[in-house]
């Protein structure tokens, strides 16, 4: 059994992975933004642990980890969650990129930075959730795709960096998923939403564990999910 340190297991694709791993009978520490938040992942989630952190303020992850009971073992560090705002670069102002910035790219780089050692400690793996446009930036989407592209940044030098340690990095970037994000960018881009035409969040799920659960002789550095309708 392992040890799993998971963001963004409330909805979506992280709820999906929550709910394979728990199945399993692995042993689940959920981020959560506040104690309200945290209380529902355990009761959504039972058995798990929970960790309180606002993601959206990076600067204070150091602090709030620092007063409350941490996973003594972590073999994986999986960090899904993630926000977006659609708009031309010409009309978003600073605040949507830092806020973008902080909970897709900044959390996670501190979050792994506190985590590692726990990580090196089991020769955990480090799992990046990023997009489709972690690869290709398209119009409207310049904020949150400079966001996943410095999450591809991060994984990449994590990975190089962690090789002689015995840690893994995988980055995985899933195309359209059926996910309350999604129903969200549907909304901004005014479209009819209909869940069905997208990959289901537990397809995406069981690619993140065949990477987590591949023998310790191979390494999945980028995973690509695609819809297949």
């Amino acid at each position: 059994m392992g040890t799993h340190v998971i963001t963004g297991a409330g909805s979506g694709i992280g709820a999906a992975v929550a709910a394979k791993l728990s199945e399993r009978g692995e042993e689940l520490w959920l981020f959560a933004r506040d104690a309200r938040r945290a209380a529902e992942l355990r009761e959504q989630f039972p058995g798990a642990r929970t960790l309180v952190g606002d993601l959206g303020q990076p600067e204070r992850l150091s602090w709030a980890l620092g007063h409350q009971e941490q996973p003594q073992r972590i073999d994986s560090l999986l960090h899904i969650a993630g926000v977006v705002e659609l708009g031309q670069v010409g009309d978003m102002g600073v605040k949507v990129w830092q806020e973008t910035m902080a909970v897709n790219l900044l959390a996670p780089a501190e979050l792994t930075r506190l985590l590692l050692p726990t990580v090196r400690a089991a020769r955990g793996h480090v799992v990046f959730v990023n997009s489709g446009a972690g690869l290709r930036a398209s119009a409207e989407w310049g904020v949150y795709a400079a966001s996943k592209f410095g999450l591809k940044a991060l994984a990449d030098s994590l990975r190089e960096e962690e090789h002689g340690n015995g840690v893994r990095v995988t980055t995985v970037y899933p195309g359209r998923t059926a996910t309350p994000m999604q129903a969200k960018v549907h909304a901004q881009e005014g479209r009819d939403y209909e869940s069905d035409a997208w990959i289901a969040p537990e397809s995406v799920a069981t690619a993140i564990l065949t990477a987590i659960d591949l023998p310790r002789d191979a390494e999945i550095t980028d995973l690509s999910v695609r819809p297949g309708r």
